[in-house]
């Protein structure tokens, strides 16, 4: 005979692997979504090689969402190695000229902002909302100080990617 107790008890163990089968999947978080995402100018402004401490800069990576529910949602964002072709060592350019740069994923500018290869790191954020929803992820970009380069505008281009 079973008993109420080993009854409730199955009922349990049956609700809570119901729940646990019911929870997205990272992927799938986000139920019929369409995101649109922008990103500010990483502007650093003027450079000066005389001085001691490197230029400092940051953007943001905004990501807006509408779609019925985001529960347990996360983005993740990475970037492209730019002009450079290598994410560890970006550079701007200017008529042949470089000007050593990169992008961070912390404001300590320790981790690189990559495709999470060769010594790179992605950025996450989560997006947990009902109808419309929103993040922004911060990067930030420095310029290594007492680089003896020609004055003029130096850029790059760089791509960002955000998964959701």
């Amino acid at each position: 005979m079973i008993s109420q107790t080993s009854m409730v008890r199955g009922a349990l163990l049956l609700l809570l692997a119901l729940i646990v089968v019911m929870l997205p999947a990272r992927a799938e978080a986000c139920t019929l979504c369409s995101c649109t995402t922008s990103t500010s100018s990483l502007a650093f402004g003027a450079y000066s090689p005389v001085t001691a401490s490197p230029t400092d800069a940051s953007a943001l990576v905004s990501i807006d969402c509408t779609g019925i529910v985001s529960l347990f949602g996360v983005v993740e964002v990475r970037a492209s190695a730019g002009g450079s072709g290598s994410a560890l060592d970006r550079t701007m350019a200017r008529s042949g000229s470089t000007l050593r740069y990169n992008i961070y994923a912390n404001s300590a500018r320790s981790l690189i902002l990559g495709d999470g290869s060769s010594g790179t790191t992605t950025l996450t954020s989560s997006l947990n909302g009902l109808l419309f929803f929103s993040t922004a992820v911060p990067v930030y970009g420095r310029i290594p100080a007492q680089q003896w380069v020609q004055s003029g505008t130096y850029s790059d281009t760089v791509v960002i990617t955000v998964i959701y």
